[in-house]
């Protein structure tokens, strides 16, 4: 087990973790109608910040973004008395489009739009002396970049993990969703009847976990944590929640379940993920237990959802309340699940929950947590600093190497006649030619499908085998750059203003890992981390990590990065258990 012990939320309903609890119990709402806001055409309804918050939030020399993740990491810092500047604590940032404000048409790239870099300028002002890591898992990212978390603490890598959850709204992000049909513009009603799409908001929400069990006896600690993929469609999630499913499954739910006072679900009040996240739960045998969305007083905020959503979770669990869905009236769910809109008393005191969430790309993840007394405790680990690794790279072998001017497969050059993304198609035409939606697909996922389709190949294993047991764990700098940019050009000025739904779901780099596992049926973890630079060393501890689930045999992962068409490499290989 891994330990929460401080914890912070900034959003526009306060800038601590107290505030936004008792505005929650109070049934506030930051959702508010916004007119022409970014000069965008159609009304939406939001919770954003106000000027004047903002002007309470700014840091010199900082972004919107930069300032609310180290504000809220700074609190949580302060309150649980760490050292970070400790070579064994690290700073985790889940966020889906952190700095991409910045990204003007026509205009060269800013460093600061890639959310590494922004994660590494926050962290040294912080005073970090380790490589930031960044989860960018579209909606799961903050549930990831705690499952990364407490990964690493179990695998003995650090004893103290920093974790913020942020985003910020922007003309970008808003008319992105507005493109896809899936904003609301009333106040949401998750798994109500009468829902009719999501609304988005803004917020950075911080949790800081430990190793060593802390004095205080009403200490909450994660027990279980879980990410699958759907394997069903990058944006809509399959109908018989298959990965959310599975997820629940893998955090040992049944065990667990006489002892979870109630489920937080993701909750967005679009038609099909609240209808899928009931199907789960009821797959899962989970329909006595209460279930709950704080999507009415927030808003989906994207990155932080996640993060704020556990740490509202774990104050309510220690008041033995279950918390209300705001805006939820009459259920309109085919699953039979448990809701109320109003606070109810957890007379019972049970001393566990379950954080669930899914998002783009078929993205899964959950979260087991519960009072560290009601559970005995987890047998110590005992060094495994690196290099000590129960994973293997296969035998050396089984590597491949693409760049705009070579194709390399275990060693060999692979005799191509074109270069830059035409030679991606070349590759495609002459090696796959049966799956027509690559030429849908944005440069880095073509460049993660077909280098994911040669090494494949090379191993040999047989495709298209429905299993849970192989990830897809990928790494880069410069997110989804190439689609981001794309996408901007479709909302330049207001002429220009033709948002694509095909080119926004793109903007996030882990739809590559989805488009692979969609490919393969493959149910196992999918994850996408962001670093301010290659790092190896780093990157080795992430996948000896993300290999502690039990479930995974085997892993595709390396480094791939679209900076442009003349700059891109990807270099992928798989790990396999150690079984000797």
């Amino acid at each position: 087990m891994t330990y929460c012990v401080s914890d912070n939320i900034i959003s526009p309903l306060g800038v601590t973790t107290e505030l936004n609890y008792q505005a929650v119990m109070a049934g506030h709402s930051a959702l508010s109608r916004y007119e022409s806001q970014w000069q965008l055409p159609e009304p939406f309804t939001a919770s954003l910040f106000t000027d004047v918050q903002w002007n309470g939030l700014m840091i010199e020399g900082m972004t919107r973004f930069e300032s609310i993740v180290a504000r809220s990491a700074q609190q949580a810092i302060d309150e649980a008395h760490i050292d970070v500047a400790s070579p064994r604590t690290v700073f985790i940032l889940g966020t889906t489009k952190a700095n991409i404000d910045l990204l003007q048409y026509g205009q060269p790239v800013p460093e600061d739009v890639h959310p590494g870099v922004a994660a590494q300028r926050v962290a040294r002002w912080l005073g970090f002396t380790t490589t930031p890591l960044v989860a960018c898992n579209a909606c799961i990212s903050g549930v990831a970049a705690i499952a990364l978390a407490h990964r690493l603490l179990e695998a003995d890598y650090y004893d103290v993990a920093v974790v913020v959850g942020a985003d910020v709204q922007n003309r970008f992000t808003v008319s992105g969703f507005q493109s896809l049909k899936a904003v609301s513009q009333e106040p949401c009603r998750p798994f109500d009847l009468e829902r009719l799409g999501l609304n988005l908001g803004e917020a950075a929400a911080t949790i800081v976990l430990q190793r060593e069990c802390p004095s205080q006896p009403d200490a909450v600690a994660i027990e279980a944590c879980a990410v699958r993929n759907d394997a069903f469609h990058v944006s809509s999630p399959s109908k018989n929640g298959e990965g959310a499913y599975r997820a629940l499954q893998a955090i040992h739910v049944t065990e667990a379940s006489e002892r979870l006072a109630f489920i937080n679900a993701h909750g967005t009040a679009t038609m099909f993920n609240d209808q899928m996240e009931s199907v789960a739960i009821q797959r899962a045998e989970l329909n006595h237990v209460p279930v709950n969305g704080l999507k009415g007083y927030y808003g989906h905020t994207m990155g932080a959802a996640g993060v704020l959503e556990t740490v509202i979770s774990i104050r309510a669990l220690k008041q033995h309340v279950v918390l209300g869905t705001r805006g939820f009236s009459e259920r309109g769910v085919s699953g039979k699940i448990q809701l109320s809109a109003e606070h109810l008393s957890d007379d019972d005191h049970k001393p566990a929950f379950v954080k669930m969430i899914s998002g783009f790309g078929g993205g899964n993840a959950a979260l087991l947590l519960s009072e560290s007394c009601s559970v005995p405790p987890s047998p110590p680990k005992g060094g495994c600093h690196e290099p000590c690794s129960p994973f293997r790279e296969v035998g050396g072998h089984h590597h491949v190497l693409i760049t705009p001017t070579q194709v390399i497969v275990d060693g060999l050059r692979r005799d191509t006649t074109e270069t830059g993304p035409a030679l991606l198609t070349e590759l495609y035409k002459n090696e796959v030619g049966d799956y027509p939606k690559f030429f849908k697909m944005d440069p880095l996922a073509r460049l993660a499908f077909i280098a994911t389709e040669l090494l494949l190949k090379a191993e040999g294993r047989e495709r298209f085998v429905d299993c849970d047991d192989r990830a897809v764990v990928l790494f880069n700098r410069t997110s989804s750059i190439a689609a981001d940019c794309d996408y901007v050009a479709s909302i330049d000025g207001d002429e220009g203003f033709y948002p694509s739904p095909s080119v926004f779901v793109y903007t996030l780099p882990n739809l590559s890992v989805g488009e692979i596992a969609m490919r393969n049926h493959y149910h196992g973890e999918t994850s996408f981390y962001i670093l301010p630079g290659r790092d190896e060393s780093m990157i080795n501890k992430i996948q000896q990590a993300s290999m502690l689930d039990p479930a995974t045999k085997s892993m595709i992962t390396g480094w791939i990065d679209y900076p442009d068409d003349e700059h891109f490499v990807a270099e992928l290989y798989i790990l396999k258990r150690d079984e000797q």
